[in-house]
């Protein structure tokens, strides 16, 4: 797996920035290929931002920057949105129209499982249907309550699932929330050796933890600071995997130069990946 521009590494907007573009326009400045924009007002609808703060000249902005600057954009749903309390809730709409309107590619949603798998399966049929014709990759996040065997069996539902495009659909694997999942807990190889072979990880998050709780810690500050051997091991799989994505720091740290930081060391650790199974990433 090689550095040479195969991968796309980028940040995420934050509740802690100054203003909503602050992240963006950071990422841009320093050189980052990727950014995702989570727009989250959080459940109890103070602070942070939503897809209707930006108006159309700010998404053209967006668009222009990210062309100009060759950065590949994803949107994160908000929390506020699930499809098991409706399926089509506005929120969807007008964060897919928002996704299309910057130019983004892909589309990530969390996987809730609380009501089984064939439920959210079903609810999920609207959040299909418009990132098709969108022209959006839809990927599901692993949470904290969500396990590899979760993963292969939702997969397995979906791809039975009669009147839905799922040929667009993938998962985002979230590193942090691997790392707290009971069945892997402080093991996050061992998610992603669980997962059925070949699966469809399209994106990823990256941060770390300790096993206590989701500290979103950026990367190479946690239990990588002084021993990147978990890293380098979860780098060698998804080389085996031919992961073809992009890897996005879910935090805004102070100094936010922790971030180039963090990305410097990675694509060392790519650099040094095995690559007789080479990925473009």
């Amino acid at each position: 797996m090689k550095a040479n521009g195969s991968i796309r590494i980028g940040n995420q907007t934050s509740f802690a920035a100054a203003w909503p573009l602050e992240p963006f326009e950071f990422a841009a400045a320093s050189g980052f290929t990727a950014f995702e924009f989570f727009p989250d007002r959080g459940f109890s609808g103070r602070g942070g931002w939503d897809e209707r703060d930006l108006d159309a000249p700010t998404r053209r902005y967006i668009r222009q920057i990210a062309s100009a600057k060759d950065i590949t954009l994803s949107v994160h749903a908000p929390l506020e949105f699930n499809p098991l309390r409706n399926a089509d809730d506005e929120r969807l709409y007008s964060s897919v129209e928002f996704a299309a309107e910057i130019g983004a590619r892909l589309f990530n949603l969390h996987l809730d499982l609380s009501q089984g798998i064939e439920c959210f399966a079903e609810a999920l049929g609207p959040t299909l249907l418009v990132t098709a014709q969108a022209g959006l990759q839809v990927v599901l996040e692993n949470t904290v309550f969500t396990g590899p065997e979760d993963f292969n069996r939702f997969f397995a539902t979906l791809s039975d699932a009669p009147g839905h495009p799922v040929t667009h659909v993938g998962m985002c694997f979230d590193l942090g929330h691997a790392n707290l999942c009971a069945a892997t807990r402080n093991d996050y190889w061992r998610f992603l050796d669980q997962l059925s072979d070949p699966f469809p990880i399209r994106h990823l998050h990256l941060h770390e933890n300790y096993g206590d709780h989701d500290s979103h810690l950026t990367l190479f500050t946690g239990p990588a600071r002084e021993n990147s051997r978990g890293l380098e091991g979860f780098l060698e799989r998804l080389a085996r995997r031919r992961f073809a994505g992009c890897a996005i720091f879910e935090q805004w740290p102070q100094p936010p130069s922790l971030l180039v930081e963090a990305r410097h060391r990675l694509l060392k650790l790519i650099e040094s990946c095995p690559n007789d199974r080479p990925a473009q990433l």
